[in-house]
């Protein structure tokens, strides 16, 4: 937990903002959630944007490194989930508590009002709590599909998996295909941290942490299945105080060509954030 209380007051200090590219170690799919088949078309298309190129959507990745850290956190059990839909079949259940102290909170947001725990009473959210982190979609970076990957590509851009379904009783098999970004393709990643308060500065390690979840994880579908093996390279943390805005210059705090480089470059990064 963090050293936030109820009496913290909040205030612009400005914004750390990470780049740099999320690449693919294996096939990435990220659903479209189409709801017809084109006729030689995958079963499960990926996510495209309005040009027809393969992007990583930022509630995507966002919302895979909060389930990592409700995770590691100890936070995903009956007690501490919340019910955001109750719709039989379509359950969706998060971590949300009223503690001034919850990272998970501070870092995701969290609104004020009645919801129901999966196990216990009714939590009743009296505060606003502003979300501080922001995740961006990330596009495509074209350059990254090579003339050699696209040769042997199934579309200009993407791959189709095919696998298969067995009937353990008849073993009757059902082939179903699977769209991917194909593995070697890299996203321009971007994440932005609102620093609000000096205490905000904790949650930098704990945004570190779910990255660093995250690669040892999967992102988006079939993880348990091959898909979804990303790292983060080329990365750089800037430091954009508030004086900033009115024309002042910005801070380069740390810069790696991957993540555990940039963890251990950033070991000063609270003094780093005084500048």
């Amino acid at each position: 937990m963090s050293s936030h209380t109820a009496q913290t007051e909040l205030s612009f200090l400005g914004k750390l903002v990470i780049e740099g590219d999320l690449i693919c170690e294996t096939g990435l799919h990220i659903g479209a959630g189409k709801g017809t088949l084109e006729i030689g078309g995958a079963d499960n298309p990926v996510v495209k944007d309005a040009f027809g190129r393969p992007y990583v959507p930022g509630s995507s990745l966002r919302g895979r490194l909060r389930s990592l850290l409700e995770q590691a956190l100890g936070l995903a059990v009956p007690k501490q989930l919340v019910y955001v839909s109750r719709r039989k079949g379509q359950e969706v259940r998060i971590h949300a508590s009223d503690l001034a102290n919850d990272e998970i909170c501070l870092l995701f947001g969290r609104a004020p009002g009645r919801v129901e725990r999966v196990e216990g009473d009714a939590l009743s959210q009296n505060t606003i709590t502003p979300a501080r982190l922001t995740v961006y979609d990330a596009a495509l970076n074209l350059d990254s599909i090579t003339a050699p990957m696209r040769e042997s590509l199934d579309d200009e851009l993407t791959e189709v998996k095919s696998e298969s379904a067995i009937d353990r009783i008849t073993s009757q098999s059902q082939a179903r295909t699977l769209e991917r970004v194909p593995a070697g393709a890299s996203f321009k990643l971007r994440l932005v941290l609102d620093i609000l308060c000096p205490e905000d500065k904790e949650l930098i390690a704990t945004l570190m942490q779910g990255l660093v979840l995250l690669e040892d994880d999967t992102l988006g579908g079939g993880g348990s299945r091959g898909s979804g093996r990303v790292r983060f390279a080329n990365l750089k943390l800037t430091w954009r105080n508030s004086s900033y805005y009115k024309g002042g210059a910005e801070v380069e705090v740390a810069a790696a060509s991957d993540l555990a480089g940039l963890r251990s470059g950033s070991a000063d990064l609270a003094q780093k954030l005084e500048a």
